[in-house]
């Protein structure tokens, strides 16, 4: 199963200074021109202390010029990767466009400031879900799951504040890289990236398909 890219192409000197700007430009083309169904799901990969990989979809909530954020539970499966190896890559796969962004950085806690401001924006279901989840962790049945949601929902009536759970919280992806990849004709793709620089600057770099 073969599909053909388009001929145009993706030349540096379209592209903006750093990153973000670039990013902020292709993402507001996936969300409103292209029409994407969830434009800021990634895949996010870490590894553990012993170099095992994993990977998941995860949904990205937050980017400027300091990093990437999403959130989740302290005690999932990827943030015991990241607390033993804080290095990781993220994919955001926008294949109706013929895209692809690519991020490796490092990730880091958000503030429990931060963490609060946008666990108050949160749906009030998802508030609860965040208590309710024991994430990644084995339960015995689905029923335990929505037993323990139901409980919480009795406790925390919709319109009560539901408190910022102490295990739930975000990471900042701080990027090292990011490459922007464009589909071209006869897979002769364009990849475009950015290598952070110790002066603060980005180094822009093509790379072979």
């Amino acid at each position: 199963m073969r599909a053909r890219y388009r001929a145009e192409g993706l030349d540096a000197s379209e592209l903006a200074a750093g990153p973000t700007e670039q990013f902020g430009r292709w993402f507001e083309e996936a969300a409103k021109d292209a029409q994407l169904f969830e434009p800021n799901a990634m895949i996010v990969s870490t590894a553990d202390a012993t170099g095992r990989l994993s990977s998941r979809t995860v949904l990205l909530k937050h980017f400027d010029d300091d990093g990437f954020v999403f959130y989740t539970n302290y005690g999932s499966r990827k943030a015991h990767d990241l607390a033993a190896n804080p290095n990781v890559s993220l994919l955001f796969p926008w294949h109706p466009m013929g895209r692809q962004v690519i991020v490796t950085g490092t990730a880091r806690r958000t503030g429990r400031d931060e963490t609060a401001a946008y666990f108050r924006t949160r749906p009030h279901g998802s508030q609860l879900g965040a208590w309710a989840s024991a994430q990644s962790s084995v339960i015995d049945s689905r029923d335990a799951l929505d037993g323990a949601y139901a409980d919480l929902a009795a406790r925390y009536p919709e319109g009560e504040q539901v408190p910022v759970p102490p295990h739930w919280g975000g990471f900042r992806v701080a990027p090292a890289t990011v490459e922007f990849w464009q589909g071209r004709d006869n897979r002769l793709h364009d990849r475009l990236r950015y290598v952070a620089q110790d002066n603060g600057t980005w180094l822009l770099e093509r790379l072979s398909p």
